[in-house]
């Protein structure tokens, strides 16, 4: 549906409803006010000052709803709004009306964050008024909707999730990397074709010629039966990053020395200067939570990648270690082949350590191939009897590859509640 939101909400005062009342509805909520125009939140959960339901009855009192993306397009308050004749769009279509700038797109299952705040301070070093933004906790919302400063060209590094990405029509990208594409999200999207076809609708918002793809996206296409633009860049996976990176850089290891690599074309394609961008990923650090090394205790290292949410997350961390590794893993399963990736990690790894609602099933895979599993209640113990067994040499590897929701808040409170435990380990080794 095309609608002018400056018509809409010219003809009338009745406030916009926003479905959801964590980041991207908070931000949708502060545009209005910096527009001077009413709004009405509407949440599932009890949040002070948001109405818990949204009834026929509600869809008749507001000319438009903005809903966050952990609202899916068949939830039953949009159908009921678009039953009532009421629009309704995502948060960055929302803030797509509102902001004047480029804006470059970054997608894909992994690595996605880690890029968006690295090229807007790539971009930054070379004078560039340039912001990370998107499912990156800063929802575009944010910067829309400001009196743009006459001698800038802002510019909005603007990271898209699959939930956003499939029902997009307003938000035009000058620019779109797609990084990889692997499981995931398969509690929300039925199927791996219907997640594909999710991401997919973002090459139909793309202004332009810059398309940058990772190989494995285009063998997702040729998989699904679609062919990507005769312009699209195809970057190869590698294990190699383009020059040597410094112990510390979040382009040393992982699956973000492929997302390098991408960055790197679209770069040259731009023809910026290739010692910026450089010099920018030498210094610049690995996030939170992504494989980390927190320490070595008796010969025994420990890494933390709590932000492994999915199989390929867990599988690429791995890969970077030659050793005997002792895994800790599980959580809350989100969709996906289990039998697949409990088969590939059983022939891995020396022993598996599994904690939250995939537990069980895990470890029964594990035994099936003869692989040693245990399963513990809270994260604590796992740790400490991977550190029981664990010889000098080994790694202990925390990277879950599931969901954190069933035991923890996110992968944030996982990761911390790892780190806290090893640190304590390390403590108790010192002082013994």
């Amino acid at each position: 549906m095309n609608i002018t939101l400056q018509k809409i909400l010219s003809h009338t005062k009745a406030p916009v409803a926003i479905f959801g009342g964590g980041v991207s509805g908070q931000a949708v909520a502060d545009l209005l006010e910096r527009l001077i125009y009413p709004h009405i939140i509407y949440d599932e959960r009890p949040i002070d000052g948001a109405r818990q339901e949204f009834t026929v009855e509600n869809a008749q009192d507001h000319p438009l709803v903005v809903y966050s993306p952990g609202f899916a397009p068949d939830h039953a308050w949009i159908e009921r709004a678009r039953r009532a004749g009421c629009p309704c769009l995502s948060e960055p279509d929302f803030a797509a009306h509102f902001f004047q700038g480029e804006v470059f797109a970054v997608t894909g299952t992994n690595g996605k964050t880690t890029l968006v705040d690295f090229l807007a301070e790539a971009f930054k070093k070379i004078g560039r008024d340039a912001h990370a933004v998107g499912n990156n906790g800063n929802p575009l919302s944010n910067l829309a909707g400001r009196e743009p400063d006459p001698n800038e060209n802002p510019l909005a590094i603007c990271e898209i999730s699959s939930f956003q990405a499939e029902t997009l029509q307003h938000l035009r990208f000058d620019a779109l990397l797609w990084t990889n594409f692997q499981e995931d999200h398969l509690d929300r999207h039925p199927s791996m074709e219907r997640y594909f076809a999710a991401k997919w609708n973002l090459i139909n918002q793309l202004d332009g010629i810059d398309l940058f793809a990772g190989e494995s996206v285009s063998k997702a296409s040729k998989l699904h039966g679609l062919k990507l633009p005769s312009f699209t860049s195809i970057v190869p996976e590698s294990d190699e990053p383009p020059w040597p990176m410094p112990d510390g850089s979040a382009f040393a290891a992982g699956p973000q020395i492929s997302n390098l690599r991408l960055a790197w074309q679209f770069w040259e394609k731009k023809g910026l200067p290739e010692k910026a961008l450089r010099k920018c990923a030498e210094s610049f650090p690995a996030r939170k939570h992504r494989l980390n090394k927190v320490c070595d205790i008796e010969g025994v290292s420990l890494w933390n990648d709590s932000k492994a949410t999915n199989f390929a997350a867990t599988e690429a961390a791995l890969k970077n270690f030659d050793g005997p590794v002792h895994w800790i893993g599980g959580g809350w399963h989100g969709g996906g082949a289990l039998t697949r990736f409990a088969n590939d990690m059983a022939s891995k790894v020396r022993a598996a350590y599994l904690i939250g609602d995939t537990a069980p099933a895990l470890a029964n895979e594990f035994r099936l191939n003869c692989s040693p599993a245990q399963v513990f209640t809270n994260l604590t113990e796992a740790v400490s009897e991977a550190h029981r067994a664990a010889k000098p040499g080994d790694t202990i590897l925390f990277s879950p590859g599931f969901s954190s929701f069933d035991m923890f808040e996110n992968y944030d409170d996982r990761g911390k509640c790892f780190e806290k435990t090893v640190l304590g380990l390390k403590k108790n080794h010192l002082e013994s």
